[in-house]
């Protein structure tokens, strides 16, 4: 199959229509050269396009854009060392990008809330279809925390009101819909702790810490955009595993993209 087979292969198992205004396109390569292995990942960072490489796999199929903006235009990137370099190593290599973002969050059950779901067992807590809201036994945001961490390895949560206020009820918000939809989520007379992918400081943060202070049963926890969506994209290969079964589908998982010097906790 080519690349081009393989797209049109997974857009007829989608519930949702194709359209012609997204981001799910071809970003590099030739779209009709024969795929010799298909990566999946979060990104197409420089780690992941070697990875793919040692595997033999041309065609990559990201959540996220691969020249760090929504579009993926690379004009102002003209003479960039990174972008030269990096987009060298994929024309070098004759690979194949492909971002898959809206439409695997359009189709029905959204792939990538199916995917954060499963990873951290939530399935039995969803109150209904929507997958946005999740009901637990009453327990503490600082000991929920805690479990989640270590669900999601890797991650650096931030915590956002009162460690010690209890809660049951949990609205979950993965990548960065943006600070209205937060509030929107938190204003909603279910939520008491919203988990979310990322935002801008100046933004949920704020209207979460002033809920908080008012005395409002509010609090939030960020997992950044990465920990909030990439089990949506191994979901994704093993969704592609069951009606491609002749060319090899691996799943290449990218982790934080960042690390930070972290106080040791005091007893």
């Amino acid at each position: 199959m080519t690349a081009r087979q393989v797209i049109s292969e997974m857009q007829t198992h989608l519930t949702c229509p194709w359209s012609s205004e997204t981001v799910d396109t071809f970003k590099t390569g030739n779209p009709d050269d024969v795929v010799t292995g298909i990566a999946v990942s979060m990104f197409a960072d420089m780690e992941t396009l070697r990875k793919a490489v040692a595997s033999n796999c041309n065609l990559i199929i990201v959540h996220e854009p691969t020249f760090y903006n929504h579009t993926d235009k690379t004009d102002f990137l003209a003479d960039n060392p990174v972008y030269e370099k990096k987009n060298e190593y994929i024309t070098q290599h004759k690979l194949i990008i492909f971002r898959f973002h809206d439409h695997w969050h359009r189709t029905v059950p959204d792939g990538i809330y199916m995917g954060i779901i499963d990873k951290l067992g939530w399935k039995a807590n969803q109150t209904d279809k929507s997958m946005l809201f999740f009901k637990f036994d009453e327990q503490t945001v600082g000991s929920f925390a805690q479990k989640l961490q270590e669900k999601l390895k890797g991650s650096l949560l931030r915590i956002v009101g009162d460690p010690l206020m209890r809660f049951t009820n949990v609205a979950l918000a993965v990548g960065a819909p943006g600070s209205q939809t937060h509030i929107s989520l938190l204003t909603d007379g279910f939520t008491e702790l919203l988990i979310a992918g990322e935002a801008s400081e100046w933004e949920t943060y704020e209207y979460v810490l002033d809920a908080s202070m008012l005395g409002m049963k509010k609090a939030a926890i960020f997992t950044g955009h990465i920990a909030s969506e990439e089990a949506g994209m191994e979901y994704c290969a093993k969704w592609m595993k069951t009606f491609i079964q002749d060319i090899p589908i691996t799943y290449l998982e990218n982790g934080s993209s960042f690390w930070s010097v972290q106080k040791p906790i005091q007893p």
